[in-house]
């Protein structure tokens, strides 16, 4: 009897041990699978992480070239257009107030791209006047002042030329206006290219004007050659075949007019210009 308990707690022991061995191989299977899946998964999710941040990076560099070639794209398009303009000038138009008040006028435009706010009748009033003929019948002289009557044709006039009218630009831009006058062509443009506009002294054809429209007066401050077609315009803009202007008397602003003939009537007119730095 004894010997048959002591069997069977044999028995059991063997069954319990076998059990447990089991119990234990299934426990470390299970963690070496969830193990493998979650390296898996890691891997998975580095992987995918991978793929953005070289598909970000792709964008990036693409979004890059794109605004590298439409910059490069835009430079391509003026170089070959070989057109320069300033943008954004006012147009100011003369009449009806002014008639001969084109030199203020055309003033008052290259104020206000400097970013003055001045109108035209107010330097109408300040520009300096001399009368068309003084008392011992002498004509005015433009180098001085305004000749005559600015405001009406009513009265005898002519205009001014580039000295007291860069003495009233001085005035509101002191110590930045630079006169011009007398230099070549070339200084008018290069102040178009630093994109200030230029104030200039022209004719109303824009062209070289024959020896019969043109006269000299007498004055009592030395003589002068004078044209009734005397005008003056804000020069905007060139390319190889035009010159840009606000002209006064025009509609619209930007008016093309041809490059070589206004060079020509600018001149003969003395060349007479300027800007502001």
């Amino acid at each position: 009897m004894r010997l048959k308990i002591i069997a069977v707690l044999y028995a059991l022991g063997i069954l319990i041990s076998v059990g447990y061995v089991k119990a234990k191989n299934i426990d470390s299977a299970t963690t070496n699978t969830t193990t493998e899946n979650s390296s898996e998964t890691t891997e998975s999710n580095q992987a995918e992480q991978k793929d953005t941040s070289e598909s970000e990076s792709t964008s990036d560099s693409t979004q890059e070239n794109k605004d590298q070639n439409e910059t490069e794209t835009q430079t391509e398009i003026q170089a070959q257009n070989g057109k320069i303009v300033i943008n954004s000038v006012p147009l100011i138009q003369q009449m009806p107030e002014l008639p001969r008040g084109c030199e203020v006028t055309s003033l008052a435009m290259l104020l206000k791209s400097a970013g003055v706010s001045v109108d035209k009748m107010t330097l109408a009033s300040e520009i300096n006047t001399i009368p068309f003929r003084d008392e011992n019948g002498m004509n005015g002289n433009p180098n001085v002042g305004f000749v005559g009557d600015i405001y009406s044709f009513d009265n005898p006039g002519y205009g001014v030329y580039h000295g007291p009218i860069a003495d009233l630009a001085e005035s509101y831009l002191p110590g930045r206006i630079i006169d011009l006058t007398g230099q070549s062509i070339d200084s008018v443009y290069n102040m178009i290219k630093q994109g200030s506009p230029v104030w200039v002294i022209t004719n109303s054809r824009f062209a070289s004007l024959p020896e019969s429209e043109f006269s000299v007066w007498n004055t009592a401050t030395g003589s002068v050659q004078i044209t009734y077609r005397e005008h003056s315009v804000l020069v905007v803009g060139y390319d190889d075949n035009y010159v840009y202007l606000n002209d006064p008397l025009a509609d619209q602003a930007y008016k093309a007019v041809s490059r070589d003939s206004f060079e020509e009537s600018w001149v003969q007119m003395g060349s007479q210009a300027i800007s502001y730095q």
